[in-house]
């Protein structure tokens, strides 16, 4: 069924459009949030709890073109708290890890104008995106969006993991001299 079809289940609130909605996507979310949890169990609650939000939010959002990228933001977002809600030691300093790279290009909202540009911030950001090759792009986005490993990377890829490493390291240092020349403080 094509992501129009699952949609227009949710806006008639169908329940067959979880059903559909997992058969199509239930292994990548799964996969998503045991990337960030590492844990089978509580990967699938990410994903059945991604399935929740998904009806309570549809409508009003009607994420007909971009269906998997809305449910994934979903089982990101929900992964993410259940990792600080259970303070996993192990998996919270590989996201602290995660964080310290991007903090270094990337300002943090610690101010009210700050918090007020993030449509803006984002809007950047895409832009930066966009502008990077596909490889170099699908990189950055696994790792820092998806938060696979390097090696995981590398792998995905068919290239070693010094050239992932090297890659990211430029493509962050890209993204902060482009941030400085639209204005942003890093």
């Amino acid at each position: 069924m094509d992501d129009r079809s699952i949609v227009a289940l949710y806006l008639r609130r169908d329940e067959t459009a979880i059903r559909q909605t997992a058969e199509k996507y239930g292994s990548r979310l799964r996969t998503l949030a045991y990337g960030i949890i590492n844990d089978l169990q509580t990967a699938e609650e990410c994903e059945n709890d991604t399935y929740m939000e998904a009806w309570r939010t549809i409508p009003p959002h009607e994420p007909s073109n971009y269906l998997y990228a809305f449910l994934a933001r979903i089982t990101r977002h929900i992964s993410l708290n259940r990792c600080r809600d259970r303070d996993r030691l192990k998996r919270g300093a590989f996201i602290s890890e995660l964080s310290a790279e991007l903090e270094q290009c990337i300002p943090a909202p610690d101010n009210a104008a700050c918090r007020m540009d993030h449509l803006a911030l984002a809007t950047v950001l895409n832009a930066f995106l966009g502008g990077l090759d596909e490889e170099k792009r699908n990189m950055f986005v696994r790792r820092y969006w998806f938060l696979d490993s390097v090696a995981d990377i590398a792998k995905r890829y068919g290239i070693s993991e010094s050239k992932v490493k090297t890659t990211l390291f430029r493509c962050r240092n890209r993204l902060r001299e482009y941030l400085n020349k639209e204005g942003y403080t890093v």
